[in-house]
């Protein structure tokens, strides 16, 4: 008799699989925000069924990374208020992050942040969208395994998704990419320390520098659009 408990199995997996490649374009820009996300063009691209692509596009809505508008799915857009949401959230729950890395963290998790601090600043050096985004992802897991606390870590996942549409705005911004590498260096050293406060001070400051550039990005984007529209 066939096993269906494999089959039960199967379904969800390949929805996670999906979501993931749609929300690795999103955060790569290769899906910008207000994209349409055609389902025939992505079942093409993906090579997979209309049930995963939809299931997938439902869980992403649910993170808040796509809208429907009259059943038409797209990457959504941020507005000023939510930017300034995003970065609001991300510094409380970054900030504990830090602080609880420093208080629980084993030596081989700090070790592996170290790794993961060396390769991010040697990205930073020769910036290329998909790399520096991956790279900073693995930095960011391995604060977030160290800390211990699956919850936040669980929500930062969500935001730093958002977080990866401005990065790239908000890293044109003159002398941005070197002030954020003076400002990761400065808080793993505090990690590496174990200096619990200073770790989640300059979490806090260097969270705080990134929202400005990106609403400085953004009011220069909505700018350039309005010239364009005009």
């Amino acid at each position: 008799m066939e096993d269906a408990s494999l089959k039960l199995e199967a379904a969800p997996l390949l929805r996670t699989l999906v979501a993931e490649k749609i929300r690795e374009a999103i955060a790569t820009n290769r899906f910008p925000p207000g994209t349409r996300l055609v389902e025939r063009n992505l079942i093409a691209l993906l090579g997979v069924s209309r049930t995963s692509v939809r299931e997938a596009l439902r869980e992403l809505e649910s993170e808040g990374l796509v809208t429907t508008e009259g059943g038409r799915p797209a990457v959504a857009k941020l507005t000023l208020a939510e930017i300034r949401s995003i970065y609001e959230v991300r510094t409380v729950l970054e900030g504990l992050a830090a602080r609880l890395f420093v208080r629980n963290a084993s030596e081989a998790q700090l070790t592996r942040l170290l790794e993961e601090t060396a390769l991010l600043l040697q990205s930073y050096q020769h910036y290329e969208p998909g790399p520096f985004l991956k790279a900073k992802a693995r930095f960011y897991e391995a604060l977030f395994d160290g800390s211990g606390n699956d919850v936040a870590a669980s929500m930062l996942r969500v935001i730093h998704t958002k977080v990866s549409q401005l990065r790239a705005t908000s890293l044109s911004v003159s002398d941005r990419i070197k002030a954020s590498v003076v400002e990761i260096r400065a808080l793993v050293d505090a990690i590496e320390q174990r200096d619990e406060e200073a770790a989640a001070a300059l979490t806090i400051r260097h969270i705080e520098n990134a929202c400005e550039a990106a609403v400085r990005g953004y009011l220069v984007n909505e700018e350039a659009e309005c010239r364009k529209a005009g």
